[in-house]
């Protein structure tokens, strides 16, 4: 089974939703068989280069209520056993941590990648690291075993740059509108930082819609009826 998940870095509910897709991935039988792949996506592609502080950035987009939402992540994030210190929070642009990304996949493979994300999700929500900072983002891969030279080197070009802005492009054509979108077997869709028992659900379902539909093909469903309420949906027609 392949799942390929659109989120984006500076995405406090990408975050969440990893950490709780990962907890159901690690409670699912076939997972070994289960490769997982992460595309980019950005929230805000018009970011300046250059770090801001989270809570101006919030402050400005959602007034009052800013400091409320903050507060309800890391309390639901306490529970997950991810950390969220939005006082040290720098945005900004992610195009250059998404080619990254791709970098890693394409040189290194699935794994690597997934290890590099969630390194930089926890550096950015923990540890005040600026994902637009080359020398931070080299650190940051090397940590997952990326070879530093190699990485320093691909960040001082613009290898990879377009190729990464037709992904994100691609995401918009699918009609990805929010993130963390999670699509399995490029046909079923489930949007948003779900629990992990649902998650555990849709695995556990699409692998036996699968299962179903190798041994006989008259068995194939429709994507937007293959989930139980409504959990997953085609790609083509995602609700936030």
């Amino acid at each position: 089974m392949k799942v390929e998940i659109y989120s984006d870095i500076a995405c406090p509910w990408c975050y969440l939703g990893k950490s709780r897709f990962e907890r159901a991935l690690a409670a699912f039988p076939q997972a070994a068989d289960v490769e997982v792949v992460y595309r980019p996506f950005q929230l805000d592609p018009s970011a300046p280069p250059r770090p801001r502080p989270h809570r101006e950035v919030l402050a400005a987009k959602f007034g009052p209520q800013a400091t409320a939402m903050d507060d309800r992540l890391a309390q639901l994030g306490a529970k997950e056993g991810v950390a969220f210190d939005f006082d040290t929070v720098l945005e900004n642009n992610s195009l250059l941590a998404h080619r990254l990304l791709r970098f890693a996949l394409d040189e290194y493979g699935a794994a690597t990648q997934a290890g590099l994300k969630g390194r930089l999700m926890t550096a950015h929500f923990g540890e005040g690291m600026d994902i637009g900072d080359p020398a931070q983002l080299t650190d940051a891969a090397v940590a997952v075993g990326l070879d530093r030279d190699a990485v320093t080197a691909f960040l001082a070009g613009d290898a990879l740059r377009e190729e990464t802005l037709a992904d994100i492009e691609e995401a918009r054509h699918l009609g990805i509108t929010a993130v963390p979108t999670f699509v399995f077997e490029g046909q079923w869709a489930v949007q948003g930082g779900q629990e992990t028992s649902t998650f555990l659900q849709v695995l556990e379902q699409i692998a036996k819609e699968t299962a179903a539909v190798s041994e006989d093909p008259a068995l194939a469903v429709d994507p937007a009826d293959a989930c139980a309420d409504g959990v997953c949906e085609a790609p083509a027609t995602h609700r936030h």
